[in-house]
């Protein structure tokens, strides 16, 4: 099977002095985990090199540069999920891990469970060498500063880079049609200490059936868990791909709410055409569903089972970024001219 990589860097209000590092974190993402599908390498290593590259770069709310909680602390989150055994690794609330994806990795393979959060997570990553790290170290100078503010008068978008979300991840399919998706988030910031949102949850966050697709959201995480938005992209998805008509695609593209066309295109364009573009069509539907039942804002990425992509957003931006049937990278936002 030709493998396919898609990955994100948050769903948000990119001002136009952003988009550029956005767009750099992107690619770099994409060029790490080409690198491990081309030379023949399992979509496990694609989705965890893409992931670690974006939780280093301070661009996205994820490792090192995420924002702080309350307490002017940094807690993370992440999950990955093999989509062969619907067995998933996740960690919530850590503190002390400067790649959380690393950490979902051993919960993923190492541990009976599928979830680990705060001291319990850490515990465990220490005892299976994951390289841990100082609180401090995972906190950048503009993140203090805007904690600073939202703290010393009101919590306002404003005093934030990425404030509604900048959640990452990636989903990949490798040669030997094994699929993998993967999520990690800083959360919200001034979240209370102890919060979860979606992005480590299965079926909310992240999700991955290679008998349907895989995908990895970012947005508003309380609006995403009311819709389990990830799990209804894969049930989507199934459900398009055993009706295998066009009337079926109709019907997954309804909905009430409104998603601009300029925002949702881009991946279907670069698909094609009849059934290579169910996957935009469910990545439509998906974020209708978010902004007509949860009343929020955010977005998702997704591969279908050919590795087919698909990305929608209902945001004024999204950072994210594709290889299409010719090898080429896809990256967006656009450049600012």
């Amino acid at each position: 099977m030709k493998p396919a990589l898609i990955l994100h860097g948050g769903a948000w209000a990119i001002p136009d002095d952003a988009v550029e590092d956005c767009r750099k974190g992107i690619r770099r993402a994409l060029e790490s985990g080409w690198k491990v599908l081309s030379s023949g390498g399992a979509a496990i290593d694609a989705v965890q090199a893409a992931i670690v590259i974006l939780e280093d770069d301070v661009t996205f709310d994820a490792g090192v540069g995420a924002h702080l909680n309350a307490a002017g602390r940094v807690q993370l989150d992440a999950i990955l999920m093999d989509g062969a055994t619907l067995k998933a690794g996740a960690v919530a609330a850590v503190e002390r891990v400067k790649n959380p994806i690393l950490l979902a990795r051993k919960v993923l393979e190492k541990s009976e469970h599928m979830m680990l959060v705060g001291d319990g997570a850490e515990r465990f990553a220490e005892s299976h060498g994951v390289a841990m790290c100082e609180p401090e170290a995972l906190v950048i100078e503009r993140e203090r500063v805007a904690w600073s503010k939202c703290i010393g008068s009101a919590h306002a978008a404003e005093h934030h880079v990425g404030h509604e979300s900048g959640t990452v991840g990636a989903v990949a399919i490798d040669r030997s049609g094994h699929m993998v998706a993967g999520t990690s988030t800083g959360g919200t910031c001034c979240k209370l200490p102890g919060r979860v949102g979606d992005s480590p949850l299965i079926g909310c966050g992240c999700y991955a059936d290679q008998e349907a697709g895989g995908i990895s959201c970012t947005g508003h995480g309380e609006g995403i868990m009311k819709i389990v938005m990830a799990k209804m992209a894969a049930d989507l998805l199934a459900g398009a791909e055993s009706a295998g008509s066009s009337s079926k695609k109709r019907r997954v593209s309804a909905g009430r709410a409104r998603v601009t066309m300029a925002k949702t295109t881009a991946a279907a364009g670069a698909a094609g055409d009849g059934a290579q573009n169910t996957a935009q069509f469910v990545a439509d539907a998906c974020v209708r569903k978010l902004e007509h039942r949860a009343h929020t804002t955010g977005g998702l990425i997704l591969l279908d089972r050919e590795g087919n992509p698909g990305a929608a957003f209902n945001t004024p931006r999204m950072a994210y970024g594709f290889v299409d049937a010719e090898g080429r990278f896809k990256v967006f936002p656009a450049a600012v001219r």
